[in-house]
């Protein structure tokens, strides 16, 4: 039988290479790779021919469009864009868009895009929620667009750090400091009077007197009878503004009128001439001292009360108008209670208005208004002296930036449906832009009444908004903004409130 007879196998290039010591390099067989399952069954494009599968007999028109990201929403609601152009501060995320938020209230007043027709903002928020370091923030970034600063009344001394920051020195005023403030000054309007024509004059001279009847009218208005307030009618306006006139020398035409201040009207009230008597229509001069004796009364305080030292002598202060920020503290006044800082920023308003009658034009301020409601509560007068800064804010290119706990702070100025609350409530629709930091529950109702806010802002003020401070509801007309204020690590220790308890509670 014959065998087939089979060669020896040979080696291989891989082993006679092994043999002298070369290993070639192994290349691994790959796995062929899973095949993933399918969530959705491939479809033909009419549908399945079946009962309810949603068969077509045509296929469907599909076109194609082109669009910016702030065109989108209109065809695909699920995608938001910012409703504000990028310009003014950036404050931080708006959680709605997810792109950053700017403040610019004067732009958005120019900008007939933006539901908004006055620059004024007002900011509510319980404390420890972040409203002042909002505030702060806003104006710290603002100083790069142009804008300056006026904090009228700090009451408790908030802006000092940040003023030194800015190289400017606070100015404090208190009972035994040499600080004083005339709310009668004349400020600019009394520049260059002997060179002023006639009509010029009378211009002038009518303004002042006017923002000088506003200010004794609000300060006479605080002082109390029991619970009423002192009354303010004609006869006590024509005295004052009689008074005025005579001590200014403008009843004796003089050319450059001198300035005075609350004790000199106060003792020439209570010591009347016999030509004041005559202006004023009294029969003799103790029918006019028996009709002016609240109204004197009322004064006195001012000469011998509380902010005796004050508010009674010229003005010892000279506030650098370049600079880029400027402070008047309060603090000092604290333990005199609420009613003398509501005076003392009454008096301060008064005289921050004589300071910007005459601003040059492209003099943007940012007037800040902290602990205002101490300010409204002391009567009518004094909330129509705030109410009328509201409503100039358009015409002198400033910002009103008011601070309050709570909207229901301005309507309790007064009885319920007293004139004092009726316009204090008109008060919350001069400020278009109103910043919303959290607030308890029980603050609710307030929001939803007040600033006519829906479920789902009411809601956002009281949960979402404390879960963390610096977040706020920002309302810019009728729009709403979820907003986180981001704040650098430099900016946080000038801005930050509670850093003084942060580094008072470190080892």
């Amino acid at each position: 039988m014959n065998r087939r007879h089979t060669p020896p196998a040979g080696r291989g290039i891989g082993r006679l290479l092994a043999d002298f010591g070369h290993d070639l390099p192994t290349v691994t067989t790959p796995e062929p790779p899973l095949r993933e399952a399918r969530l959705f069954l491939p479809v033909p494009r009419r549908g399945h021919r079946r009962p309810d599968r949603g068969w077509s007999p045509a296929s469907a028109p599909v076109s194609v469009w082109r669009m910016a990201s702030d065109q989108a929403p209109v065809l695909w609601p699920f995608v938001t864009s910012p409703g504000l152009p990028p310009r003014g501060a950036q404050m931080g995320i708006d959680f709605f868009s997810r792109a950053s938020f700017y403040a610019d209230p004067n732009g958005w007043v120019l900008d007939p895009t933006v539901p908004v027709s006055n620059p004024n903002m007002f900011t509510f928020g319980k404390p420890g929620m972040g409203k002042s370091a909002t505030a702060k923030a806003f104006v710290l970034r603002m100083l790069g667009f142009g804008y300056k600063a006026l904090i009228l009344g700090d009451p408790k001394d908030e802006y000092e750090s940040l003023c030194r920051s800015l190289g400017v020195q606070p100015i404090a005023i208190g009972q035994g400091l040499a600080a004083r403030i005339n709310p009668l000054e004349f400020g600019p309007l009394g520049h260059g009077w002997d060179s002023l024509g006639a009509t010029e004059v009378q211009r002038r001279s009518a303004i002042v007197f006017a923002r000088w009847l506003t200010l004794i009218r609000g300060l006479v208005g605080s002082a109390k009878i029991g619970q009423s307030p002192v009354p303010f009618g004609p006869s006590e306006e024509t005295a004052v503004d009689a008074a005025l006139k005579l001590l200014t020398g403008q009843t004796s035409g003089n050319t450059r009128l001198v300035e005075t201040t609350i004790p000199a009207l106060w003792h020439l009230l209570d010591e009347p001439p016999e030509q004041l008597v005559a202006t004023c229509r009294y029969a003799s001069t103790r029918h006019f001292l028996d009709s002016t004796r609240l109204l004197r009364d009322a004064l006195g305080q001012l000469v011998g009360g509380s902010l005796k030292g004050l508010f009674d002598d010229h003005t010892t202060i000279a506030l650098d108008w370049g600079a880029p920020i400027q402070s008047l503290s309060l603090s000092r006044l604290e333990a005199l209670g609420d009613e003398a800082v509501g005076m003392a920023l009454l008096c301060l308003n008064s005289w921050g208005r004589a300071m910007r009658e005459t601003a040059a034009p492209g003099d943007l301020r940012i007037v800040v208004r902290d602990e205002s409601w101490k300010q409204l509560r002391l009567g009518v007068d004094a909330v129509k002296s705030f109410d009328a800064d509201l409503r100039l804010s358009r015409r002198d290119g400033d910002i009103q930036f008011a601070l309050a706990h709570k909207p229901s702070d301005l309507v309790s100025v007064g009885d319920a449906g007293s004139q004092a609350a009726a316009i204090a409530k008109d008060m919350l629709h001069l400020a278009d832009t109103k910043i919303l930091h959290g607030q308890d529950q029980a603050v609710a109702e307030e929001l939803r009444v007040l600033l006519g806010l829906p479920d789902i802002a009411v809601d956002l003020v009281t949960d979402w908004c404390r879960q963390a401070p610096g977040r706020a509801l920002w309302l810019v007309g009728e729009q709403l903004f979820k907003v986180l204020t981001v704040l650098a690590p430099v900016e946080r220790r000038l801005v930050w409130t509670n850093s003084a308890l942060e580094t008072a509670g470190q080892p």
